[in-house]
């Protein structure tokens, strides 16, 4: 498990991606960004990786996350998100995120990495979501690692995580004996809520993780102040979620051109935008991004590839969206606003019959 991106040059990476996607009968994949084709030069070089600090092993900056967007109903059609996947890999990312909390995403992603010719580069990220019938039961945890190695074909698992900090007192020791033994390699603990940041630092402070997942955009700047910073003092790996807000930043940026500095680090798309902005930050190891939508998954992959912005440039930035209407106010909008009827996996049906017993 190298994690070593893939050196590919845009026009035979995009030559091979045209007739996948056009089958699909989706627009263009910049006209669905910017309205315009992407530059020529966009994504030439190899992609941009990081080192997990405590082993060495690069990983590419762009990971590809599973939450919602991977999660259908047991029958439905997968040939959508297997493209996703097959576009992620094709064009060197090399890192995804999962968890058997999100819903049927964890048996797709097994059943994608058997298919996918650099399945032995992927670097897999999968989670733990568990609490015992007493208090230091270990045995549903076990289980849950036991099923995660079936659907993913996967032993030892790369990077196993206390999912939102689930049980932590009990799971990241648990974690820490499985890596000793050879059925983890890294340990690490997550959470999408700024809330939670306090508590993560405190499990970092403590040193006996090798990862962070975190929530950070260019929105919800709170982690830079001591998690992010912390977690470089540490030699600990960041991995980002919500870097776009759950579509909610690109929702506000509607309308809006890109400001003309941003092709000075490359970017021909607000996503691009957004995702190099998370990358830059340099405690950042990997942003996760998911999307079920094969055009933007290929869009997605450009920001892992030309420059980065500075931290001067990083300010800019800042300071751009500031001047657009809606932007303070993100916190306040839905997830995913406009896609309600997308995502209709296990999850959104298991939430939906919650709602109908409330109004019973």
């Amino acid at each position: 498990m190298t994690g070593k991106p893939i050196d590919l040059d845009r026009r035979s990476f995009l030559g091979g991606v045209g007739g996948a996607t056009a089958a699909l009968g989706a627009p263009r994949l910049a006209q669905a960004q910017t309205g315009s084709p992407p530059p020529s030069g966009a994504m030439s070089g190899p992609a941009i990786t990081r080192q997990i600090p405590r082993t060495g092993q690069r990983l590419t900056t762009l990971g590809l996350g599973t939450f919602l967007t991977f999660d259908l109903l047991p029958g439905a059609s997968r040939e959508r998100i297997r493209e996703v996947f097959r576009l992620y890999v094709a064009g060197g990312g090399r890192v995804i995120d999962t968890s058997p909390l999100y819903g049927s995403a964890e048996a797709s992603v097994g059943a994608f990495l058997a298919e996918a010719p650099a399945a032995t580069e992927a670097f897999l990220a999968n989670k733990i979501w568990a609490t015992g019938d007493y208090l230091g039961d270990v045995g549903p945890a076990t289980a849950s690692l036991e099923q995660s190695k079936l659907r993913t074909w996967r032993s030892p698992i790369d990077l196993m995580q206390c999912h939102s900090i689930v049980n932590a007192p009990v799971i990241v020791p648990l974690l820490q004996a499985w890596k000793k033994e050879g059925q983890i390699r890294h340990v690490g603990v997550t959470h999408h809520e700024t809330a939670a940041h306090e508590p993560l630092i405190q499990i970092v402070e403590k040193g006996d993780i090798d990862f962070v997942q975190t929530n950070y955009s260019i929105f919800d700047r709170n982690a830079e102040q001591r998690l992010l910073p912390l977690a470089a003092d540490r030699g600990v790996g960041v991995l980002v979620n919500l870097p776009l807000e759950k579509a909610r930043l690109l929702k506000v940026v509607e309308g809006h051109r890109l400001p003309g500095f941003a092709s000075e680090f490359g970017v021909t798309s607000w996503a691009q935008f957004f995702l190099k902005w998370a990358m830059s930050h340099p405690a950042v190891t990997t942003v996760l991004c998911g999307t079920s939508n094969p055009h933007h998954v290929v869009d997605n992959l450009m920001a892992m590839h030309g420059p980065l912005p500075d931290a001067a440039m990083r300010r800019r930035m800042v300071a751009h969206m500031e001047t657009i209407p809606g932007f303070g106010t993100i916190a306040s909008m839905p997830w995913y606003p406009g896609k309600e009827g997308q995502y209709q996996g296990l999850i959104r049906t298991a939430q939906a019959r919650a709602r109908e017993r409330l109004r019973e």
